[in-house]
C-alpha cells in the first residue's frame, strides 16, 4: 500500500531544491564563477568577450552568459573557463525550469560541459559540487554518479551546506539506505528545526530498511512541528503505511480519519482507508471506503477497478 507514492526516490530526490536551492545556487554558484574568473587573470590580458561574460554573470543573466559561454565554445571547445561558465549557467537555467523536460534539457548540457571540464581539472571541488548535484535531477538510474561527485566535492573539503542533504537523498535513490542515513545526521544543524523534506527524507530511508520506529520518531516529529499542512498530511499517510506494515491498523486508521478531520475530504485517503479494512478481512466496510473515494473522484482508476466499474 502506498508504494506508487513512496518509493520513487527519483522524482521526490530533488524535489526540496525547487524553492530554497535556487537561493543557495545562486551564491554558491557567484563564488564558483569568480573563483574560476580569479584564476583567468593571470593570463595576459582577458579578452573583451571574457570580460562581457563576467559582466553578465555578475548581473545574474543566467541566459545570457549561458549563449555567449556557447558561442565561444564553438571556436574554443576545451577551454575550461567557458566549459565551466557554460555548465553553471546551463544549470541555474535548468533549476528555474516549469517543465520537466526542459529542466533536463539543460541539466544534459550542465553535465556535458562539466564533464570535459573535470576532465581538465578533476581536483576542482567546485565542478564536482554541480556535478553531483545536476546527476541527482536525473533521477535513481543517475544516483551513483550523483554520489561519486557530491562525494568527491566533499573530500576535497568544499564548503556547501546542502551536500549531505544531497547525498542523502542520492544514495537513498542507490539503495544505500544506511549511509544515506548517515549522509541525512549530517544536514542536522543544532538548535533550528530540520526541513520538513529532510524529516521524511531520513524517514523513508529507515522504512526502507524495515527501522520503523525509528522512521516513526521522526515523521512524529514532523506532524507536532511542521506548519505546513502538506508535510503533515504526507507524514500521516507515511505513518499509516508502517503502521499498516506492523499490523497495528488502529493506529494506522487514526492517521487516515486525522488527515480527513484536519484537511478535509480526500479521494486517496477514503481509497487507502479501503485497503485497510479489505487488508483486514472487512470487505463491507472496504466498498463503502472505495465507493466514497469514486464518487469525490470519479476518475480515481484504483477506485473504479475495486468497484469493478
Amino acid at each position: 500500500m502506498g508504494n506508487n507514492t513512496w518509493s520513487n526516490y527519483g522524482r521526490q530526490i530533488y524535489h526540496l531544491k525547487r524553492i530554497r536551492n535556487i537561493g543557495i545556487v545562486f551564491f554558491a554558484c557567484l563564488l564558483i564563477f569568480i573563483t574560476v574568473f580569479a584564476v583567468f587573470r593571470v593570463r595576459n590580458g582577458v579578452s573583451n568577450e571574457t570580460r562581457e561574460l563576467l559582466n553578465v554573470w555578475n548581473e545574474g543573466d543566467y541566459e545570457r552568459a549561458y549563449e555567449i559561454s556557447k558561442t565561444l565554445l564553438q571556436e574554443e571547445p576545451v577551454d575550461f573557463f567557458l566549459l565551466t561558465v557554460n555548465g553553471f549557467s546551463a544549470y541555474q537555467i535548468g533549476i528555474s525550469q516549469i517543465n520537466n523536460q526542459n529542466t533536463l534539457n539543460y541539466i544534459d548540457e550542465c553535465i556535458f560541459s562539466l564533464r570535459k571540464a573535470f576532465l581538465h581539472n578533476p581536483k576542482d571541488a567546485r565542478v564536482c559540487y554541480v556535478l553531483g548535484k545536476a546527476y541527482g535531477y536525473k533521477g535513481s538510474s543517475y544516483a551513483d554518479l550523483a554520489v561519486k561527485y557530491l562525494e568527491a566535492a566533499k573530500q576535497l573539503s568544499y564548503d556547501a551546506q546542502d551536500i549531505p542533504e544531497y547525498l542523502g537523498l542520492a544514495y537513498a535513490a542507490y539503495g544505500d539506505y544506511r549511509s544515506s542515513v548517515d549522509a541525512f545526521s549530517l544536514a542536522f544543524t543544532p538548535g533550528t528545526q530540520p526541513s520538513d523534506n529532510l524529516l521524511m527524507s531520513i524517514a523513508r530511508s529507515y522504512m526502507s530498511m524495515e527501522e520503523y520506529n525509528m522512521a516513526i520518531s521522526y515523521l512524529q516529529h514532523c506532524v507536532s512541528a511542521s506548519p505546513d499542512s502538506k508535510s503533515i498530511v504526507l507524514s500521516r499517510l507515511m505513518l499509516a503505511e508502517i503502521y499498516s506494515a506492523i499490523k497495528d491498523f488502529s493506529k494506522a486508521e487514526d492517521q487516515y480519519l486525522n488527515i480527513i478531520k484536519e484537511t478535509g475530504e480526500n479521494a486517496e485517503v477514503r481509497f487507502q482507508l479501503g485497503e485497510l479494512y479489505n487488508l483486514q478481512g472487512d470487505s463491507t466496510k472496504a466498498r463503502a471506503e472505495w465507493r466514497i473515494a469514486f464518487r469525490q473522484d470519479p476518475a480515481h482508476a484504483r477506485a473504479r477497478a475495486r468497484l469493478n466499474i
